[in-house]
């Protein structure tokens, strides 16, 4: 759910801490977004997701332990008003198709 004073709450998931603190860096600049949170893999976005849940969770797809494509999965299950946006870098149908019918945007 968003907050009342209609700021979106993101949960960032990425294996790369310099890719997370980039987009946090940028994300700091919209007076309408805060970060809330991050995680390094599937597993720990699922945790944190449920923890602090966040309004919009970007999602890495290849991570270690868990990839994004199965704990979007979850999260989606767990939490269907939540929304994930996928970030990659994969333009091919065999990694996107999968991640969209996990529930991911």
């Amino acid at each position: 759910m968003t907050a009342p004073n209609n700021v979106i709450r993101i949960l960032i998931v990425d294996d790369h801490t310099i890719v997370r603190r980039g987009i946090k860096a940028l994300l700091a600049e919209m007076a309408d977004i805060e970060v809330i949170g991050e995680a390094e893999d599937g597993l720990e976005a699922i945790h944190l997701a449920k923890q602090l849940e966040p309004d919009v969770v970007l999602m890495d797809l290849l991570m270690p332990k868990m990839d994004g494509i199965e704990a979007t999965r979850q999260i989606t299950a767990q939490q269907p008003n939540l929304r994930v946006l996928v970030l990659t870098s994969f333009v091919g149908d065999e990694k996107i198709f999968p991640a969209i019918k996990a529930g991911a945007l």
